[in-house]
């Protein structure tokens, strides 16, 4: 099935989206992680629409062009937990489910625990919750799963290493998302004038334990995580359930990347 592409206004900003489904049905918002795009939810777009759903995955703050903001400051999670809960708003999902993945999971698990309370569910994939991670951090598996932080912190330094050789470092981190085809498109779109700079940003900006404090998850949530994930490790997985007070399910896909 086609996708509907869609401009969402948030303040004095516009979100690119790729939709699915019809418009009346239950919203899902998909978030993706970094260094992709909507792109990565294509086939549960499809899957979601099919069933009913009307599924939603924005281009988040930094790599929808028309949400760029100069400066690390605009890139703090409360600012991605804003644009969540005002595109869920647009769309009409004041009460909607919630998907995310890597960096889209972190702002997942920060909007879930914000109150008011917005979501129906919650859908985790990769990322346990903050607290796990930065528990999970003070060891060293996680802390060397963990160490391209440094270098996506440093300010030209992070730009210079993936961008040089024609993107080769960005196309290796990308490696196993998707077709050759597909790889390209995702590092099309971080070659454009400042897109790199702004998704980098997200790690600048970044609380302690990506997401900084955030309350209990009532929500029932879902979390999803891999056995070949280089840069989640089991400790902060299997400790994310001593941080959800509502109804839980964690499921492992073993065998699977990041």
């Amino acid at each position: 099935m086609g996708f509907e592409h869609l401009e969402i206004p948030v303040g004095e900003f516009v979100f690119d989206a790729l939709a699915s489904g019809p418009d009346d049905g239950e919203l899902v918002l998909l978030l993706h992680g970094f260094p992709q795009s909507s792109f990565e939810w294509r086939s549960q777009l499809a899957a979601l629409g099919e069933a009913g759903y009307r599924a939603v995955a924005p281009d988040q703050r930094g790599y929808s062009p028309r949400a760029r903001p100069d400066g690390v400051e605009n890139y703090a999670v409360e600012h991605m937990v804003a644009d969540t809960v005002a595109m869920a708003d647009w769309l009409g999902g004041h009460r909607f489910h919630l998907v995310g993945h890597d960096w889209g999971a972190a702002v997942a698990w920060a909007v879930a625990g914000t109150p008011p309370e917005h979501l129906r569910t919650l859908t985790i994939v990769s990322v346990p919750h903050p607290k796990a991670f930065a528990k999970a951090l003070a060891g060293k598996d996680q802390r060397d799963r963990s160490s391209y932080f440094d270098l996506f912190r440093q300010e030209g330094k992070a730009e210079e290493v993936l961008l040089s050789n024609d993107g080769a470092a960005l196309r290796g981190m990308l490696t196993g998302t998707g077709s050759p085809e597909e790889v390209e498109e995702y590092v099309r779109r971080h070659t454009q004038p400042g897109a790199l700079t702004a998704a980098l940003n997200w790690y600048r900006a970044m609380e302690p334990g990506l997401a900084g404090e955030i309350g209990p998850i009532t929500t029932p949530t879902m979390f999803v995580w891999s056995t070949n994930d280089i840069a989640l490790g089991r400790e902060g997985a299997e400790d994310t359930v001593n941080y959800v007070e509502g109804p839980y399910r964690f499921e492992v896909l073993e065998g699977v990347r990041h």
